[in-house]
């Protein structure tokens, strides 16, 4: 069935449960000796119940978080020079390491070359000293000066094969490229942005956890997230690790979840709402969550009893008409089991979904009201609604019916 019919059906049972309330409470003050045990029937107020049955519960920890990817890196621009080729667009899957975007390279060649020149020079001169020195005809510091000569111009080719690789724009890290920030033709500058490189797998979310669960929640732990943006998908994860320390200022910690998603549909940014199921309690005692009352501090729950009988009361003399008419009205009424609400205060457990644990203070099989508990009180009479009666309750709303 779908969602929106479900909520009509949903509404018009309350509606006609509001209705039927608010006839029973009209028929209690009109109320006087010369009703009958089937009007007694209607003053009862109208509810749902469900039974308390033992289930599987899960308990979870949940909360949002936004997808993060794990490798993120900005490809920024290590000299200046004109764009002469651009190799990757975005959406594409790189590797580390591979090309994406050349330089001019011309300026940056031309100084390796006359470093080497100089270098080839340098060394010349070395080799010179070093053979002066072997037949003592050289001063040691005339060859201790060429030596260094030597050393520092070969930093000097170094940094130039290094400034001559900087026109070979490469990716860091291996991944998508999220976005191309330059064209061929651009002047690019020192430091500035040219690609963004993102790994999209794994991704992480980071869950803001109170203090409290720090005990409860632990590393390696499996997660499920539902995502809105791809229609309640879910995925399934890990903890990866755990704060090991609590913000003072908010009271929480850090619960890292990883995801890893093959089909690529998980994308960075995205939001999700992410479930930890911590325990499990394989036999509990469970009821509808619509059942629990909380009141100063305590949980309880509404369950019914069967009504004590009532003393007959005299009927009233049937009015004028046709003899037999009263008798055979009397007889057309349905009889209404009653029952009586009793509070129980209970202890529940785990919490999962619409269900709740009942601990204590409830047996397997009790009958909890569900739907219509903020309408009675303990010993008031009700009557159960299911789905044989509910149209003659809705025809004894009805305009112009007597209560």
């Amino acid at each position: 069935m779908p969602s929106s019919l479900r909520w009509a059906v949903r509404r018009a049972r309350w509606s006609v449960l509001a209705a039927a309330v608010a006839v029973s409470l009209a028929a209690c003050g009109g109320g006087g000796p010369g009703k009958d045990a089937g009007a007694n029937a209607q003053t009862a107020i109208p509810v749902e119940v469900a039974a308390a049955k033992h289930q599987s519960v899960t308990a979870n920890y949940s909360g949002t978080a936004t997808l993060e990817a794990v490798g993120d890196a900005q490809v920024v621009a290590k000299t200046t020079g004109i764009v002469l080729k651009i190799l990757v667009e975005e959406g594409q899957r790189v590797e580390k390491g591979q090309l994406l975007a050349t330089l001019d390279d011309d300026t940056a060649r031309n100084k390796l070359a006359q470093s080497d020149a100089t270098l080839k020079k340098a060394q010349a001169a070395y080799d010179k000293a070093e053979k002066g020195l072997a037949l003592k005809i050289t001063p040691r510091a005339d060859y201790d000066r060429d030596k260094f000569d030597l050393e520092m111009q070969k930093a000097v080719v170094a940094g130039a094969q290094l400034d001559l690789s900087y026109t070979r724009i490469v990716a860091p890290i291996a991944g998508v490229i999220a976005k191309r920030s330059i064209k061929i033709g651009n002047l690019v500058q020192t430091n500035q942005n040219l690609f963004q490189v993102v790994d999209l797998d794994p991704l992480e979310a980071v869950l803001n956890v109170p203090e409290r669960d720090l005990d409860t929640l632990k590393t390696g732990q499996p997660v499920q997230m539902r995502v809105d943006a791809l229609g309640g998908k879910s995925f399934a994860g890990s903890i990866a690790r755990i704060a090991p320390v609590v913000d003072a200022a908010s009271g929480t910690f850090r619960a890292t979840c990883q995801f890893r998603d093959e089909s690529g549909t998980l994308k960075p940014g995205m939001f999700g709402r992410i479930e930890v199921a911590y325990d499990q309690r394989h036999d509990a005692l469970v009821v509808p969550r619509t059942a629990l009352v909380e009141e100063d501090g305590e949980s309880s729950v509404f369950i019914i009893e069967p009504a004590p009988p009532k003393p007959k009361s005299d009927k009233p003399e049937a009015k004028k008409g046709k003899p037999g008419e009263a008798v055979a009205s009397e007889q057309a009424k349905p009889e209404v089991p009653l029952f009586v609400a009793k509070r129980r205060i209970v202890k529940t457990g785990y919490v999962e979904g619409d269900r709740v644990e009942v601990r204590d203070g409830l047996k397997d099989g009790e009958r909890v009201i569900t739907i219509g508990r903020n309408a009675v009180r303990d010993g008031t009479e009700v009557h159960v609604l299911d789905e044989a009666n509910q149209p003659a309750v809705a025809s004894n709303t009805q305009p112009g019916k007597a209560a």
